[in-house]
């Protein structure tokens, strides 16, 4: 198989999400369910023998944490690391901070679904999915995919929103398809890739 290994991860759970708040950019770290998740995520990348060459990361603390205890279950703490905020989750706008209940009581559970779920509908404030694949995927053309199809093996600890623009890429995937898309924390999505940058092999390591 060739060794152009792509692994995207989201980060474990973070205080945020376990609090059900609307996170974006703000920066709270992982949970204890989250960092157990990271945890597996590391054991679970070294069960299939996978080392890496160089990681991206975002701007924000709980996908940097998450990297660092994957890194080091496989025992590859020091990797080279290239931190971007072009890999930061969507930004919230004025709905960051907010409890995802509260956000429908004031706003109404149509209009708060339509931020959420829309591809081009940002909330006050905020971005839209479209404008987050607008910031990660030439990050993702530019500085991510040259190294994987150079041969070295990439791994991504990233977030929900900031994923999507890479699978949506690699998976070629419609603005509706992707909305749909679920990215459970702390799981890998490995990839390897033909020299022509589409997908060779997928595999999921959710079970």
């Amino acid at each position: 198989m060739s060794d152009r290994l792509l692994v995207l991860v989201r980060h474990g759970q973070s205080d945020w999400n376990l609090k059900n708040l609307f996170t974006g950019w703000k920066d709270p770290d992982l949970s204890e369910q989250g960092v157990a998740e990271a945890k597996a995520a590391g054991r679970k990348l070294k069960a299939q023998g996978l080392s890496f060459d160089l990681a991206f990361t975002s701007v924000l603390t709980r996908a940097q944490h998450t990297l660092d205890l994957m890194l080091a279950e496989i025992g590859q703490t020091g990797l080279p690391t290239q931190k971007n905020l072009a890999l930061n989750e969507r930004d919230y706008g004025d709905l960051s901070g907010l409890n995802k209940d509260d956000a429908r009581k004031k706003w109404g559970e149509d209009q708060v679904l339509i931020w959420r779920r829309s591809y081009d509908v940002p909330p006050p404030g905020g971005e839209s999915l479209k404008d987050t694949l607008a910031r990660a995927l030439p990050y993702y053309v530019q500085e991510i995919l040259p190294c994987v199809l150079r041969g070295q093996r990439v791994l991504v600890a990233a977030h929900g929103n900031s994923l999507r623009a890479l699978i949506m890429v690699l998976e070629k995937l419609t603005p509706e398809q992707i909305i749909k898309r679920e990215l459970a924390t702390g799981v890998p999505v490995i990839y390897r890739l033909n020299a022509d940058s589409t997908v060779a092999a997928k595999l999921d390591l959710a079970a």
